[in-house]
């Protein structure tokens, strides 16, 4: 048993100051976890032993599908990562140093360089193929704001396993097969998930799919429909309108709108002073706002563009990041307009490299990228590219055009899903999985290739699957918790019971020793408070914040051959001769 009197914690009675989500706060005050620095946290005996389940039924799943564990170091050296250009790509998110001699190395993000590498090193032939290893490791990420605990830490625990095929047929089954044990782990944790379909980002590759738990405090957006298309918000594609007929619009008509640089200020002055003809009223929907954006690209060159999107909608951060991925995508600047005389702030219009604007050349040499919902015969209220002005009538495919079309506009409830499944609703998930078809990037890159059955060198193609452990655990206290505390699942809570001793009457502490001599004789790990001079409630406070989810108290009824099973999940109290407790437990 481990005594609580000996164990090397302590409680919170107050929420720490710096904890922003429940998962912070309880396993900050539960004795879990305690903070080192930004992002990085020192694990506590009781954070250890979840922490071992978590990975304990990893390890069990990424095994039974025929998964090997490895393990790599988490410094490395910077020459794979520059073979496949992710030195670079990474930009400031990894944390970079240098040896005694100057020799560059990196606090590892991801590992496939180095699992390329390993097979690489050991395999030549299809004959040893199909390959899956993993590990478990220490990943790191220099965060420009770390926050929420665990859930966007510096350093965090995955497990990343990576599938070598010889074909891409063998590819689709490893990936199946890991795909399938991702879903039994996260049933065994407790994790309500969603799979989307999802950008592949850095990583490269083709098929990606990511395990979303939907939950408040999640950072990404699951947009499903009830037809069962699911997606995450970077990965939605926009159903593009059919076009419009061209023929019969009228011309376009500039028109002096001084003082509406906004599309609110525009609507109401175009309702006020220029009301359509078939009575309905304006809407931001009928204009075509035009959004500059700044690119820092990987070298250090900067690039402007403009992206016309209807003026009801806004521009996704997280959307257009995919879209111009590696470039740092922010807003432009008071000095970018200053350097662009031509983007008329406020009042900017549609025109490209290749377009005109009213039979104009373009006013500036700048990529115009546009909204699918722009699409030929639409007809819009735009800026005219000069001061108080607008264009009313725009129709795109006879009066502007675009260099390219881009996936940039936020996405809202009702909008249609991309496979005809019907509207969308939008919730807020959080990543604890992602499963990636790499194809050949990095075999190619780092010159993995086998002899195939025919003895011809063939480059070996690879899937990677990635499970934040650290975060997971975090994910299931952000589920499974209630004002008193943590409420963990069985499968990795702490202990299987904690049994707690009342009470001034030694009595009452040697029957718990009993009782706890049984459970452990039945293969039960049990908690005992056994401190002698604490209060039943701040003993029943301690137990509520901790989290196992069966509790036996042992108190004044003991003599009497009596215990109280706690069910910590449900809140029931009962009271139980000691005869009957393994049935009442359930084990």
């Amino acid at each position: 048993m481990i005594r609580l009197s000996e164990l090397f914690f302590t409680t919170l009675r107050e929420d720490p100051a710096e904890a922003e989500v429940a998962s912070h706060r309880l396993l900050l005050r539960a004795g879990y976890i305690r903070r080192a620095g930004a992002g990085l946290y020192s694990w506590l005996p009781l954070g250890l032993r979840v922490r071992r389940n978590i990975e304990r039924v990893v390890r069990e799943e990424m095994e039974a599908a025929g998964a090997q564990e490895v393990l790599f170091p988490g410094l490395l050296p910077r020459e794979p990562y520059e073979r496949t250009g992710r030195w670079t790509e990474y930009g400031d998110g990894i944390f970079r140093l240098q040896d005694r001699k100057g020799a560059d190395h990196l606090l590892a993000p991801t590992h496939e360089e180095v699992f390329t590498l390993l097979v690489q090193d050991l395999v030549s032939s299809y004959k040893a193929l199909p390959l899956t290893i993993f590990q478990i490791q220490d990943k790191y990420r220099d965060e420009a704001r770390p926050r929420a605990g665990l859930l966007r830490a510096r350093e965090f625990t995955m497990k990343d396993a990576y599938s070598f095929d010889v074909d891409d047929a063998g590819l689709d089954a490893s990936y199946q097969r890991q795909r399938d044990a991702y879903e039994r782990i996260f049933q065994r944790l407790g994790l309500e998930y969603v799979i989307v379909s999802a950008d592949a980002g850095a990583m490269g590759g083709s098929k990606s799919e990511e395990f979303l738990h939907p939950t408040p405090v999640g950072e990404d957006t699951i947009v499903r429909s009830a037809g069962g298309y699911a997606a995450n918000v970077e990965a939605f594609e926009t159903v593009a309108p059919e076009p419009l007929p061209i023929d019969g619009q009228p011309a376009a008509v500039v028109r002096d709108t001084p003082g509406t640089p906004t599309i609110d200020t525009l609507v109401a002055d175009a309702n006020a002073r220029f009301p359509r003809e078939d009575g309905r009223a304006w809407t931001a929907a009928d204009t075509l706002k035009n959004v500059v954006l700044r690119l820092t690209h990987l070298d250090g060159s900067r690039e402007l563009v403009v992206i016309g999107l209807p003026g009801d909608r806004e521009v996704d951060q997280k959307r257009v990041e995919v879209a111009f991925q590696p470039a740092d995508v922010t807003a432009a600047d008071e000095d970018d307009f200053r350097a662009n005389p031509g983007l008329v702030k406020g009042y900017i219009g549609p025109w490209s490299t290749t377009g005109a604007v009213l039979g104009e050349e373009a006013a500036t040499g700048i990529r115009y990228l546009l909204d699918k919902r722009v699409v030929d015969g639409s007809s819009w209220i735009t800026g005219a590219n000069e001061p108080g002005k607008h264009v009313f009538g725009l129709v795109a495919g006879r009066d502007f055009a675009g260099d390219g079309w881009v996936e940039a506009a936020d996405v809202r409830p009702g909008d249609p899903a991309p496979d005809g499944s019907g509207p969308v609703t939008l919730e807020r998930g959080m990543e604890v999985g992602h499963v990636f078809q790499l194809g050949r990037k990095y075999a190619e890159a780092l010159g993995l290739k086998v002899l195939d059955q025919n003895g011809k060198l063939v480059t070996v193609t690879m899937g990677s699957y990635g499970i934040g452990v650290t975060r997971n655990l975090a994910a299931i206290v952000e589920r499974s918790h209630d004002e008193q505390g943590i409420i963990w699942p069985r499968e990795i809570a702490p202990f299987d019971v904690h049994v707690v001793a009342t009470g001034k009457d030694v009595r009452a502490f040697e029957v718990a020793e009993s009782v706890i001599a049984g459970l452990e004789a039945r293969g039960l790990e049990v908690l005992f408070d056994d401190r002698p001079k604490v209060s039943p409630g701040v003993k029943f406070g301690d137990a509520e914040i901790i989290g196992v989810p069966q509790i036996v108290i042992v108190g004044r009824d003991a003599h009497e051959g009596l215990v109280d099973v706690w069910d910590r999940a449900t809140g029931e109290r009962q009271q139980v001769a000691l005869d009957a407790l393994e049935e009442a437990l359930g084990r």
